[in-house]
């Protein structure tokens, strides 16, 4: 059995403590594959340093994080762009539109995310995308930029069904975490009518960890209550839903 953790932020200075410790944690619990999303230029090189240590475990996206959004974006597209130059990546991530720290920049994120869409076109690549309160903004653009060369990953996905089928007809999985073990999480309700073959695992770590750990450090080990939660709503062995999500994962990243 083969997990994949299609977003997880192991470079992240939560895990400046026991780093190492953590992703043998994770890869004994069977999560072998890990996806690494951008946040901005600050962290590339923690990014870099990352995949060195873990070079068959490791896969990373570049891209600017919407919250990262600020006055100097052309700046940091730029820095993206000279990075697809000068290196492979998986997909371009994580981007998209986030109203829920600040509305102000909603143009800029607009603009941003625009961008890196045409970039991941250019590259043949897929987008992952995150979206928080904005998912009339995320779906406008998409609509604008749909195609066969449209697809990726709609990442946390924490919409409702009519969102989700939305989502999926722009070529894009839902990615589930550990908001669909939460209580009052909601997706748990819906999410049997979704189709496996539209879902890959993340955690989000060190964000949103599942219950039992939820408002603790989330770490790339516990996508197996997201797993088991999984397992439970589509009645299948959890050797089952790792088999599919992981070759989901693999459908979108080509790895």
């Amino acid at each position: 059995m083969v997990i994949t953790d299609t977003h997880t932020h192991l470079y992240s200075e939560s895990f400046d403590e026991d780093r190492d410790e953590m992703i043998q944690r994770a890869i004994q619990a069977k999560v072998e594959r890990f996806f690494i999303p951008a946040i901005d230029s600050t962290y590339a090189e923690r990014m870099y340093n990352l995949e060195k240590s873990f070079p068959d475990h490791v896969h990373l996206m570049m891209g600017l994080h919407p919250t990262h959004v600020k006055e100097n974006y052309k700046e940091e597209l730029q820095f993206v762009e000279n990075q697809f130059q000068q290196r492979d990546f998986i997909a371009v991530g994580e981007i998209g539109i986030d109203l829920y720290w600040d509305k102000s920049t909603l143009q800029m994120q607009q603009e941003a995310f625009r961008y890196q869409i045409k970039l991941a076109k250019k590259y043949r690549l897929p987008i992952v995308i995150h979206c928080r309160e904005a998912f009339e903004e995320v779906f406008e653009i998409l609509e604008e930029e749909k195609g066969e060369d449209l697809f990726g990953i709609f990442h946390c996905f924490t919409g409702t069904l009519k969102d989700a089928k939305r989502a999926i007809s722009y070529n894009l999985k839902l990615g589930i975490g550990g908001v669909v073990t939460f209580k009052n999480g909601k997706i748990d309700q819906f999410l049997g009518d979704i189709p496996l073959k539209h879902i890959v695992l993340e955690t989000d770590a060190p964000y949103l960890a599942p219950t039992p750990f939820r408002g603790k450090r989330n770490e790339s080990s516990y996508i197996v209550n997201v797993a088991e939660k999984l397992a439970e709503i589509y009645d299948e062995p959890i050797k089952e839903i790792a088999k599919i999500t992981t070759q989901n994962s693999k459908d979108i990243f080509g790895i």
